[in-house]
């Protein structure tokens, strides 16, 4: 089941100053002297890393192009379909239900409807989905009130929050995730335009940080939208136990990368992929060859980061997440083909989305799917 582990000692660690061209499995960078550190100080009691057990279980199958998954604090789960403008609703039998379709999305290379988030309500807003999508001008940001219950769900007309991201056929970001701040956090790709990672006045190649309105939020490091930049194609964002973030992101030709990230980082793009050692570059935790990572979706269980690889087929479980992995280790390879995104589920356990059927995969009979896998610790 564990293809490959690479524990502290036999992990390959780049000491400062060094970095290899791409080999056979991932890089684990040790910190450096450029390294930003993390924002926050480990939890009082850190929760133990995870590995999968057994073989992972169908919840649900015959979905088509399916791009993000979320939970609902009901039991509820919605899952977006690219291509299709459909957000379905999975029952507790594996049933798809159509709970709406999103207006104005255009459909083309790797745009179409992404990424959803889950807003609960409060005394003066109801519960919403947000939803990311590529219209025929921009990549989008709306929400939608979310109506029904468990089984019947539905949503609203769905309104604004952020418009203008830049859109192309490919590189459209498209990840939404609410933070422990409560705060919307938004990733966005370069859209073509390397040199917008850069452009602090441009909202390509960033991850974005807002209010549920849409607002930059009142601490962001350069009184705008922008948390980070210097991003070619982040997909993936979830935080640690103690509070710390993490994204995952699309290399060119050389490395994909696993960050921390923290606020006004600079993450290199154009001008470098992977490990930079200068000192106005944050450098990736973990960085992989781009033919064995593609990394989209990520999840924290435990103290592991787990990462959805498009292109490597597998899923990607690097711990300890709180204080930097030292231990990456990979599964699933080529068994069930490219995985878009993956969630915390209940009890601990992982949720993954497959997806073979977005026209860059092989299809299989079934797909695609929503997995659960079941997970123990590893100490």
């Amino acid at each position: 089941m564990r293809a490959r582990v690479l524990a502290a000692a036999t992990s390959v660690v780049l000491l400062a100053g060094c970095a290899p061209g791409p080999g056979s499995g991932p890089v684990v960078n040790s910190p450096s002297a450029t390294s930003v550190p993390s924002p926050t100080e480990p939890a009082p009691t850190s929760p133990p890393a995870v590995a999968p057990t057994g073989a992972p279980e169908v919840i649900a199958e015959g979905l088509e192009a399916p791009w993000s998954v979320v939970r609902l604090p009901d039991g509820g789960v919605l899952v977006s379909e690219r291509d299709s403008g459909r957000i379905v609703e999975v029952l507790e039998d594996g049933t798809l239900r159509e709970a709406g379709v999103v207006e104005g999305v255009a459909v083309g290379g790797e745009g179409g409807l992404l990424g959803l988030a889950h807003r609960p309500g409060d005394a003066d807003d109801a519960a919403s989905l947000y939803a990311y999508f590529t219209s025929d001008s921009d990549n989008r940001v709306v929400r939608m009130p979310l109506t029904g219950v468990t089984g019947e769900l539905g949503l609203g007309r769905a309104e604004p929050v952020l418009t203008g991201i830049p859109r192309a056929g490919n590189h459209n970001g498209g990840r939404l995730a609410f933070g422990p701040d409560g705060l919307l956090y938004v990733t966005t790709g370069d859209a073509g335009d390397r040199d917008s990672s850069q452009d602090l006045e441009s909202l390509g190649g960033k991850i974005l940080r807002m209010t549920p309105e849409g607002e930059p939020a009142p601490d962001n490091p350069f009184d705008s939208l922008v948390w980070s930049f210097g991003h070619r194609n982040v997909q993936g964002i979830a935080w640690d136990a103690a509070g710390g973030m993490w994204a995952a992101e699309f290399g060119q030709n050389t490395w994909d990368e696993l960050n921390r990230i923290v606020p006004g980082g600079n993450y290199g793009w154009p001008e470098v992929e992977g490990r930079a050692d200068e000192a106005r570059f944050t450098d990736p935790a973990v960085q992989w060859p781009t033919g064995e990572a593609s990394p989209s979706g990520i999840a924290v269980v435990g103290d592991t980061v787990v990462v959805a690889a498009l292109r490597g087929e597998r899923l990607w479980w690097a711990s300890p997440a709180i204080t930097s992995p030292t231990d990456v280790v990979d599964t699933y390879a080529g068994e069930y083909g490219r995985f878009r995104d993956v969630i915390a589920g209940p009890d601990g356990e992982l949720w993954a989305l497959t997806n073979n059927t977005d026209g860059r995969g092989s299809p299989r009979e079934g797909d695609d799917r929503l997995l659960r896998i079941r997970v123990s610790d590893t100490d």
